[in-house]
């Protein structure tokens, strides 16, 4: 396996020093995918956040909460974008610092997307990413390189454990819609070295993992989705949840009847713009965070 190369900045922030820290994940390509140039970054005003495209090469950028409230818990976190872009700030940074101010050690994963060699936004009027077999087919060439990233990171994170001050026990994985996939594409392809300890899929697409099975050993989940996703990805978290729960796993699930798709960390001024203090309490009552008392 190729070596993890780690590079630290050291950024000064009021009251308290953070360390921001990149790892380079090993991976391989066996595709015919070619990328060219480097990753792009393009702000949408549709979407109203700053998307990635054109990413090559897998990293995980790591968030530390203040030692003073680190609880050993933490969480690998797979922005969404259709396996072409990602949605990095909504969907990724302001979900690790919101953690991170609750004492969980975050992972923003960027995981390898479909090349994007001429545009750094997809068509954003374009087909439902549901019912385009061609946009189907074009991206599924990318989710197994994605998945694999996917595991590359748990397997990174609960081999460094003790140095990065987290619980190798306690670490989970979530994913907003395309990320959702990978999210889920990890939990079907684990090991003991790279199972996730929990599993939160946020919208998660799931049509382009095709048929699937509950894994024997499958961790808790905890679903989070609204009712009026324009993907139609509300009766598939429905399937996903319903297939957890009939197999006899601990699954759950918070489905908000607005919201819309892709509402990460973006205040709606709507009850799903809650979702994540939900994910919190989740956490505590299944025992995969024990908060610390706050000085």
């Amino acid at each position: 396996m190729k070596s993890v190369i780690l590079l630290l900045i050291a950024i000064q922030l009021p009251q308290m020093m953070i360390s921001q820290e990149i790892v380079l994940l090993p991976h391989e390509n066996n595709t015919e995918l070619v990328w060219q140039g480097g990753e792009k970054t393009t702000y949408s005003e549709q979407w109203q956040t700053e998307l990635i495209s054109n990413v090559s090469t897998p990293t995980l950028q790591i968030f530390r909460p203040m030692p003073s409230l680190n609880n050993g818990t933490s969480v690998v976190i797979a922005p969404g974008g259709g396996l072409r872009v990602l949605s990095i700030n909504s969907e990724g940074v302001d979900v690790a610092k919101w953690l991170n101010a609750k004492g969980i050690t975050a992972f923003v994963l960027k995981y390898r997307l479909l090349p994007e060699n001429e545009s750094a936004l997809p068509n954003e009027n374009g087909d439902n990413q549901n019912t385009s077999s061609a946009m189907t087919k074009k991206v599924a060439m990318v989710l197994d390189l994605a998945t694999s990233d996917g595991l590359n990171a748990m397997a990174y994170v609960r081999s460094n454990a003790k140095s990065l001050g987290i619980d190798p026990n306690k670490i989970g994985f979530m994913g907003f819609s395309a990320g959702g996939a990978v999210t889920m594409g990890v939990t079907f392809n684990y090991v003991k070295t790279n199972k996730p300890d929990f599993i939160v899929p946020v919208y998660p697409w799931m049509t382009i993992l095709g048929p699937y099975s509950v894994p024997q050993d499958a961790p808790p989940m905890l679903i989070i989705c609204a009712s009026d996703d324009q993907y139609d990805l509300a009766h598939e978290s429905v399937d996903l949840y319903s297939a957890w729960s009939k197999s006899g796993m601990n699954a759950a699930m918070h489905m908000y009847s607005k919201g819309g798709h892709g509402f990460g960390m973006k205040t709606q001024h709507l009850p799903s713009d809650n979702w994540i203090a939900r994910f919190y309490e989740w956490s505590v009552a299944e025992k995969f965070v024990v908060p610390r008392h706050q000085p």
